[in-house]
């Protein structure tokens, strides 16, 4: 169930807890129904915690319950709901404004933060904003005064229901329109709600300029205190202070103080240096004992040329030599010893500041050497890190080149293996044609010898005459062989007698 309300700072939608605090949201329905919070004034707004409302009387103390209305004094108030239990966890709930003896009537608030524990257990919280939570942000930013009323009258203009789920009660009336404001809410002693509050009305377009200037001055300290570039944001710089720049280099703190001592007395100078190499930054500082003579200073010096230089003179705008104590404690300028001690000591703070800049002349020469140590040290670590790297590169082709013929010797042993296995597979190859060829050769000869057996059990009467015959062949062929011999004999020794004749 959903109810509009309308305020003079915007509108916002509520979905209240029927089933959890039904009789709450029905005398908060029936109210709105009545139109009993038209021209409700917000009269207690605090920041960050609650905005409340509901009161005819604009006071705190006044409202009665719809019970009140139809039934009598007597049912003014009603017992609240206890159960079950919702906390204030978040902000946007509306809750009933506990009247006493957890009696509840027809003041609400709106929580305006969450986590607030110190409500929970004595008011009733019977719905949340779900549209419109921009409007909690206006009431964080409504300027109160010290009774938490607004300089400008909040109010609830109109309500509207979306839907009613209870039955009105008997000698319930509903009105046939939305009642006027009455006088009490038109001569109102605060900013009235609907009227336009312009801070330029009557002032010129130069003042309206000023005052904008001053606004965002104001916003640009803040800032710088919010980021810590500044201790307070209402903090000014110090007035006896000069800030000199476009310095030459050479210029040193003992030439500007001899140069403006003669607009009266000077209580430091120092001109600002490079924390490492103590090179001159070309500003410095300049602190008068008086406010007179740095205004003076301020006037002549502008634009003098020292050491073939034109400076520039302004107020110094620095707050580096001043710390902030703390709220409502002041400003300590810790770096300002003559403010402490007074005039009498003042000569005494000046010899201090002289003594101080009088070894700064051995510091510098001593940076000066370290600096010439440090580039040689370079030029060492120069040398060597180029001779490294030379080192590091013969290293890397080295490796390349091992690489490489790793690569080669790997690729040359396969390939000697790859000729290897196929020489050993030729040879299998051919002792296996061996083996055939052999086998072949025996089964023709074994087929051979079964064929002759075969045809000599066939020719049994012939066997002699072939045996006869292979002898005759055998005898005549030695016979042959025996005169060729002999022959061969006869010459040689014919031969060797012949030789011996000679």
């Amino acid at each position: 169930m959903a109810v509009v309300v309308e305020t003079t700072i915007g509108d916002f939608t509520v979905d209240l807890y029927t089933e959890e605090r039904p009789q709450t949201c029905r005398n908060f329905l029936k109210l709105c129904k009545l139109k009993y919070y038209n021209w409700n004034l917000f009269h207690s707004v605090q920041s960050n915690f609650i905005a409340q409302t509901g009161d005819p009387t604009s006071t705190g103390k006044g409202g009665e319950s719809v019970y009140g209305i139809v039934l009598g004094e007597k049912a003014r108030y009603y017992e609240a709901e206890q159960m079950p239990k919702i906390k204030h966890d978040r902000s946007g709930l509306l809750s009933m404004v506990n009247c006493g003896s957890n009696m509840l009537g027809s003041q609400f608030f709106v929580t305006l933060a969450p986590e607030l524990q110190s409500l929970d257990g004595e008011h009733c919280v019977f719905g949340e904003i779900t549209e419109g939570l921009e409007i909690i942000l206006k009431f964080n930013e409504t300027i109160c005064d010290g009774d938490h009323r607004p300089y400008q009258d909040i109010r609830i203009s109109h309500t509207v229901i979306l839907e009613d789920p209870f039955e009105d009660p008997k000698g319930f009336i509903i009105p046939d329109r939305s009642p006027p404001p009455s006088k009490e809410v038109l001569m109102s002693d605060r900013i009235g709600a609907d009227e336009v509050i312009d801070d330029t009305a009557g002032m010129t377009a130069e003042e309206i300029t000023e005052m904008q200037k001053e606004k965002e001055a104001k916003a640009r300290a803040t800032i710088l205190e919010i980021v810590g570039d500044i201790p307070d944001a209402e903090m000014a710089p110090p007035e006896n202070v000069l800030f000199v720049c476009k310095l030459n280099p050479v210029t040193t703190d003992d030439d500007l103080e001899i140069i403006f001592s003669r607009f009266g007395k000077i209580i430091g100078c120092e001109v600002i240096r490079d924390r490492q190499t103590g090179d001159s930054l070309q500003y410095a500082f300049i602190e008068f004992a008086d406010r007179k003579s740095c205004e003076e200073a301020y006037f002549k010096m502008d634009n003098v040329l020292i050491d073939d230089r034109r400076i520039h003179v302004d107020f110094s705008q620095s707050v580096a030599k001043m710390r902030w104590k703390g709220k409502g404690k002041g400003v300590q300028y810790f770096d300002d010893e003559a403010d402490e001690v007074g005039n009498e000591n003042l000569e005494k703070v000046i010899s201090k500041h002289k003594q101080r800049d009088e070894p700064r002349s051995k510091e510098i020469e001593h940076r000066k050497y370290e600096r010439i140590k440090d580039a040689n040290k370079a030029k060492v670590y120069s040398y060597n890190r180029d001779k490294y790297i030379e080192k590091e590169k013969y290293k890397v082709q080295r490796h390349r080149d091992s690489s490489r013929e790793r690569y080669e010797y790997d690729s040359r042993r396969r390939k000697e293996s790859k000729r290897r296995s196929r020489d050993k597979s030729r040879d299998r190859s051919r002792d296996r044609s061996k083996r055939e060829s052999y086998r072949e050769h025996k089964q023709k000869k074994k087929s051979d010898g079964e064929k002759k057996r075969w045809d000599r059990g066939n020719s049994g009467s012939s066997n002699e005459d072939l045996r006869y015959e292979k002898h005759k062949d055998g005898h005549s062929s030695y016979k042959k062989k025996r005169t060729k011999n002999r022959s061969v004999e006869r010459y040689e020794k014919s031969e060797k007698h012949k030789q011996k004749r000679r």
